[in-house]
């Protein structure tokens, strides 16, 4: 990638790795889409790269985003987050993902898995922003998207939270028209098949 190419991707290795391999590229996965969920909701008043960072720990701490074993999660184990350092140790936040984990759970019972309930929320592709002017903090479809998450039991959602949820997950290509990954993000949404409840 040529530094600078989308503008947030610095010089740092990490970064730069996440932005090329994994932003934008779709996902299905329901523990790295419950986890991106709940990283973003972390990430409010930090940096993502401070959040990236530490996401091995939060893997650890949140049995690599397990809906079954974190929506069982006691008081006991909200304590035991928040002497952990590894992680950020925000009480609201850790309550969050013991209840985005539950509400989780209530969603693939429904419609068998996460991923097949949150696509139905994607956009179709549009064009390429040419600059990050051009890239909107949020959208209709991340209103939408951030309603329906909150009304299943999510917390820590909202329409801006959604946005940055569908950009790094595939829903929508925010790759700069320049972007050398923009073609290769762009290759895998046209190949890339919707589950289906």
């Amino acid at each position: 990638m040529t530094d600078g190419t989308c503008g947030w991707a610095t010089k740092q290795a990490d970064y730069r790795a996440y932005h090329d391999e994994e932003w934008g590229r779709p996902q299905t996965d329901d523990r790295r889409l419950l986890e991106k969920l709940c990283l973003e909701g972390f990430q409010s008043g930090l940096s993502w790269l401070t959040i990236l960072r530490k996401r091995p720990a939060f893997r650890r701490a949140f049995a690599d985003f397990d809906c079954d074993v974190v929506a069982a999660y006691t008081e006991e184990d909200v304590a035991r987050l928040l002497a952990d350092p590894g992680i950020v140790r925000h009480r609201g936040k850790i309550e969050a993902t013991i209840a985005n984990a539950r509400a989780t759970q209530q969603i693939r019972a429904r419609h068998g898995s996460l991923a097949a309930w949150l696509w139905r929320f994607a956009p179709p592709p549009g064009p390429a922003p040419a600059s990050l002017a051009d890239v909107p903090g949020k959208t209709p479809a991340a209103v939408a998207l951030a309603r329906a998450l909150k009304a299943e039991g999510f917390r820590f959602v909202g329409p801006t939270t959604a946005y940055a949820f569908m950009q790094a997950m595939g829903m929508v290509n925010d790759h700069l028209a320049g972007c050398p990954a923009r073609a290769a993000a762009a290759a895998d949404r046209a190949a890339f098949v919707p589950p289906t409840p």
